[in-house]
């Protein structure tokens, strides 16, 4: 058995997708219809840059969906199925497609007003996040609790964790968690402080239009970034995306209970590889595979390989 994991923010870069667009109908179909449905250029910012454009929530979320859910539907075409998922943030949504409880439309113009909600948070309320090395979740909590302004945002590995909040407070946060004895505190290029109360009206607006979504049966759990456990329930998980945004990724117990769900078979569908190495930092070498399935070349191996 096999699980699926997909991207969030961060995986983006230029050039992504091109090669399936030139190789495949189905990406073809579905960069096309993603243009139309978002009113934006997004095949030609994926395929052309500006980097500076492309690294904007508003352009960066429906790329990083898109460009997943396309690799996600070729795979399925070849009869490659995974018997659970899990999405880190925004890739919860490319989860949900792969499942079955979202079409692609559907899930796009989730991602689309998301996006757009979060990047008004991020112009409204400007804030920051660091990744933190070295310390649990339950020391950098114990730190950051105590400075206003800043919350964990993701769990990422069992010595990796992310901040976000006010400038001044993450500032604040990573001086006190070096004394603390972090081993790094690293400044991330973000534009917001996302999975804190600062994005307590994209949470607010996003409830409204996922009250009115129609969400279908699951045709296998999604890991839900909220609990770090599956779910297989729709009006469960349609709490839990709203209560996503303003709480922590526990991208770790999740890559837990997915290896507790009998899963030693990872594979990353989406851009880049941050997810391979988030693994490589939280389970056993000996314990599990994983493979990155980001490019045409990817697809053709494993649309090669009888599973």
């Amino acid at each position: 058995m096999k699980a699926f994991i997909f991207p969030g923010q961060a995986s983006q870069y230029v050039g992504m997708g091109q090669d399936l667009y030139d190789k495949f109908a189905l990406a073809r179909e579905y960069f096309d219809k993603a243009d139309d449905i978002l009113g934006l250029d997004l095949k030609d910012t994926c395929f052309h840059g500006p980097e500076d454009k492309l690294i904007r929530t508003e352009y960066t979320q429906p790329a990083i969906f898109v460009h997943s859910v396309i690799i996600d539907a070729l795979l399925k075409d070849a009869g490659i199925i995974p018997a659970i998922a899990a999405g880190h943030s925004l890739g919860e949504y490319s989860a949900l497609v792969s499942a079955g409880v979202f079409t692609f439309e559907a899930g796009l113009r989730a991602v689309k007003l998301r996006s757009q909600l979060m990047q008004k948070c991020c112009d409204d309320n400007p804030g920051t996040m660091a990744a933190i090395v070295g310390l649990t979740f339950e020391q950098v909590k114990a730190v950051v609790d105590s400075i206003d302004g800043v919350s964990p945002a993701n769990y990422n590995s069992p010595d990796q964790v992310a901040i976000t909040g006010t400038i001044q407070g993450v500032e604040t946060a990573c001086a006190k968690l070096k004394t603390a004895g972090a081993k790094r505190t690293i400044m991330l290029a973000v534009s917001g402080a996302y999975h804190s109360p600062l994005m307590a009206y994209a949470k607010e607006k996003l409830a409204e239009y996922l009250d009115t979504a129609e969400f279908g049966d699951f045709g296998f759990p999604v890991v839900a970034n909220v609990t770090g456990k599956p779910v297989d329930d729709p009006d469960e998980m349609k709490d839990l995306l709203i209560e996503q945004m303003t709480s922590p990724v526990l991208w770790y117990p999740g890559i837990e209970s997915i290896h507790a769900f009998g899963i030693s078979d990872f594979y990353e569908i989406g851009p880049g590889k941050v997810l391979q190495g988030l693994l490589k930092r939280s389970l056993d070498s000996g314990k599990y595979t994983s493979r990155g399935v980001d490019k045409a070349e990817h697809v053709n191996d494993l649309i090669g390989v009888k599973v």
